[in-house]
């Protein structure tokens, strides 16, 4: 036997790509493979994919038991072609519905066992037996369309003449279609305020819109204000603090000499009310006072002197021949 060393390195390498390609092709095929992908294969017709996908999960009560393998569009309906694990038993009758998988939009093929015995390897479960996923986005999606195309008067007609219609009913269905019937009123008699507001909402988003330069430098000076009291953060802190020391200290005086204060205060307040019951006199003697207050302002005009004259201050010198001189 030839030893490995000296066989030739081109068969070894040829034979040793052959087994790498082959355990490729069976890790990307493991679902075909007799011992690992076993399963039986059915199909089921749908009016619409409802997002389903080659690889999706095939389940029966939440259980994975198998897994979408193909989805083919034949004549008015989809063919989905799936794989069930060997073992699973559903009867004759069994349905199929495109469920939810998660709130991403996910879907799964769910099975619905009915039926006596097994249905047979390959069979199709007919479109009377199936229900397509409903598409919760698509359904948000037309809604603002849908209440649009709305008549608000007729349907408040329309739910006026379902509550005539059951008037006759027992008390907790009147109270429930009395209540849609002041909806629907409300509804309908807002119908214009909405759509003012609507309107104006659209105003004002306009406005913002073009002040938008304006309100981006506001925010900016805005920021720049709030930045200047953060860092004069401190100084306002004291200065706060000492305030709050000062008015403690105020308080305190007044609190310790209130003794005092209290007679101070009624005496003043009989000054005040003296000199209230005596204004007319003394705005009297303001008048009064005010000629000689001139008067006295120009005597002092000189400087340091008096400028006046005191009559008949001195007696007048008699002549010789006993006349007086003036």
């Amino acid at each position: 036997m030839t030893p490995f060393r000296e066989r030739n390195p081109l068969v070894i390498g040829a034979v040793g790509l052959g087994l790498i390609v082959a355990m490729l092709a069976a890790a990307f095929n493991a679902q075909d493979l007799p011992l690992i992908g076993g399963g039986t294969d059915y199909a089921a017709a749908f009016s619409e994919a409802g997002g389903l996908k080659p690889g999706d999960d095939v389940r029966i009560a939440g259980v994975k038991v198998g897994q979408v393998q193909s989805l083919d569009l034949e004549g008015d309906h989809v063919r989905i072609d799936f794989r069930v694990q060997d073992g699973v038993d559903f009867g004759t009758q069994t349905g199929a519905a495109v469920k939810i998988k998660t709130v991403l939009g996910a879907k799964y093929l769910a099975l619905e066992p009915a039926g006596p015995g097994q249905l047979p390897a390959g069979r199709e479960i007919p479109l009377d037996r199936t229900v397509s996923a409903y598409d919760v986005v698509q359904a948000f999606s037309d809604l603002a369309t849908t209440t649009d195309q709305i008549d608000t008067r007729q349907l408040a007609v329309a739910l006026d003449t379902v509550a005539a219609t059951f008037k006759d009913s027992p008390t907790d269905v009147k109270a429930s279609l009395a209540g849609i019937s002041r909806l629907s009123q409300t509804v309908s008699s807002r119908d214009s305020a909405l759509r003012d507001l609507l309107a104006h909402a659209d105003s004002v988003t306009a406005v913002l819109s073009d002040r938008s330069t304006q309100l981006t430098t506001l925010i900016d000076d805005g920021n720049a204000l709030l930045t200047e009291i953060q860092g004069r953060r401190d100084v306002i802190h004291t200065l706060l603090v000492n305030t709050a020391a000062l008015a403690a200290q105020l308080t305190g005086l007044v609190q310790d000499n209130q003794t005092q204060i209290t007679p101070a205060l009624s005496r003043l307040g009989d000054v005040l009310a003296v000199l209230q019951r005596n204004q007319d006199n003394l705005d009297h003697s303001i008048r009064l006072l005010a000629p000689f207050v001139r008067v006295f302002a120009n005597n002092l005009g000189n400087g340091r002197w008096f400028d006046t004259y005191v009559q008949n201050l001195v007696a007048a010198p008699v002549s010789a021949q006993g006349s007086t001189t003036r």
